[in-house]
């Protein structure tokens, strides 16, 4: 069985509150804005294959805040070396989710590699993620791995390759950035590091 994009991204953001949420290139950057806007949220325009990095980063930097990752099945494979780093680092407020179609939805869809057997759970849990599932119904346990599970934590959640209206966030890498900041900082994101 296969899910419906939107409709996953919609429950995995229900309720968000404090939860810091990086989306990959392309159509994850429109769902999670399709879920509703937020300075929590950080869509990649044009960095594809590090979204998971980026989410590793704000991880590490913000270790009291849960981190989600929220990427598609061909920006993961582009960074699929961010698995191995990420499970030597070990975050344990970091989950990454991979909405995956199977398709390459920004290129025409074609089809990747997931849809020729390669297992990006199966990736994860070999690059020691605490848990990696994949979710073909139920959302129940990846709201729990994104909420409340010690990770890093790996969902594939597999999804129908339905082409979907955009619903396109901000543009503007710095307010994107500004925003996120005064989010994460508050006044302090105001105030400018001293030159050495």
């Amino acid at each position: 069985m296969k899910l419906h994009r939107r409709e996953v991204v919609n429950e995995l953001l229900r309720d968000r509150g404090e939860l810091v949420v990086i989306a990959g290139l392309g159509s994850t950057a429109w769902d999670i804005t399709a879920a509703g806007d937020s300075p929590l949220s950080f869509p990649l325009w044009g960095a594809m294959g590090q979204a998971a990095m980026m989410g590793l980063g704000l991880a590490l930097a913000q270790p009291k805040r849960r981190v989600l990752v929220v990427t598609g099945d061909g920006e993961m494979l582009m960074g699929i070396g961010s698995l191995a780093t990420i499970g030597v680092q070990q975050p344990a407020n970091l989950t990454i989710v991979v909405i995956d179609n199977e398709r390459y939805g920004e290129t025409g869809m074609q089809r990747t590699h997931t849809a020729e057997g390669v297992d990006l759970t199966a990736i994860a849990a070999a690059c020691k993620f605490k848990q990696a599932i994949t979710v073909t119904a139920e959302l129940g346990p990846l709201r729990e791995l994104v909420y409340r599970a010690a990770g890093p934590n790996f969902a594939s959640v597999k999804v129908i390759d339905e082409k979907l209206p955009l619903v396109l966030p901000p543009n503007d890498g710095v307010l994107l950035k500004s925003r996120l900041r005064r989010a994460l900082l508050g006044n302090s994101a105001d105030v400018l590091p001293e030159k050495p």
